[in-house]
């Protein structure tokens, strides 16, 4: 499950799990969750507003629920219940990647698999240093890269060689390591920090006070190919004004 808080123009999403998950797991109620908040933030968007999502202790998000996908009763029930999360994990993705304003992700621990997606789908990453990791396990785990997945981590991550490293390597990536393959903006030295670090930097961007529905064509015609498989359609850019 997840909670959201609301500070003046600033809106702070927090993952809590599910009857206890301290690992955030995204099982179906999880991902309800977050499509319904994730609905009303858009709902309630003004110029200025900005989105903060973090988690409690020292899991961001460890993907999707396999435990539970795996008590199913067969084989196939089990891959059932994983594509079911697949499917149902894609239109959160997208509602971030249309979402009406700045998103920054504060991670306080481990993102990994689904949890990884869900990071790089917001346009900043503030990730701590002392705990977690950022890493890809399907390679190890004989599990297929979803097609929304493989379009985000193209579009989020253009250099050849740490995509191999992350993708097809799984290579378990700290937050210093993250900064220099440039998928983290900044390591910071706790959780507490992350989310400071995070406060400042949406409160400098709410500042602008961009048009929202604006930030957000950007943004999608920034990634054209990741949103095509989300099924995102594009503005144009240029328009006229008199």
């Amino acid at each position: 499950m997840c909670s959201l808080e609301k500070r003046g123009t600033l809106f702070i999403l927090t993952l809590t799990g599910a009857d206890g998950d301290d690992q955030h797991r995204l099982g179906p109620q999880v991902i309800a969750s977050l499509l319904s908040t994730l609905s009303r933030i858009a709902a309630e968007a003004i110029p200025g507003s900005v989105l903060i999502t973090t988690a409690h202790g020292r899991y961001y998000s460890t993907g999707f629920d396999l435990i539970w996908a795996r008590k199913a009763e067969s084989g196939a029930a089990a891959a059932n219940r994983l594509q079911s999360m697949v499917n149902s994990l894609k239109p959160v993705a997208a509602a971030l990647m249309s979402l009406p304003m700045p998103t920054i992700a504060a991670l306080n621990g481990h993102a990994a698999a689904a949890g990884f997606l869900l990071a790089i789908c917001h346009d900043y990453v503030l990730m701590r240093s002392d705990v977690g990791v950022l890493y890809m396990p399907e390679v190890d785990l004989g599990l297929p890269l979803p097609d929304y997945f493989a379009a985000m981590f193209r579009s989020k991550i253009r250099s050849p060689t740490v995509m191999r490293e992350v993708v097809m390597s799984g290579v378990k990536v700290k937050a210093a390591e993250g900064v220099r393959m440039g998928i983290v903006d900044s390591a910071h030295d706790s959780a507490e920090s992350v989310v400071e670090a995070s406060m400042r930097l949406a409160e400098k961007l709410s500042r602008r006070k961009w048009v929202g529905d604006v930030y957000a064509d950007i943004r999608k015609n920034l990634y054209p190919d990741a949103c095509a498989v989300l099924d995102l359609p594009l503005k144009p850019l240029l328009v006229s004004k008199i």
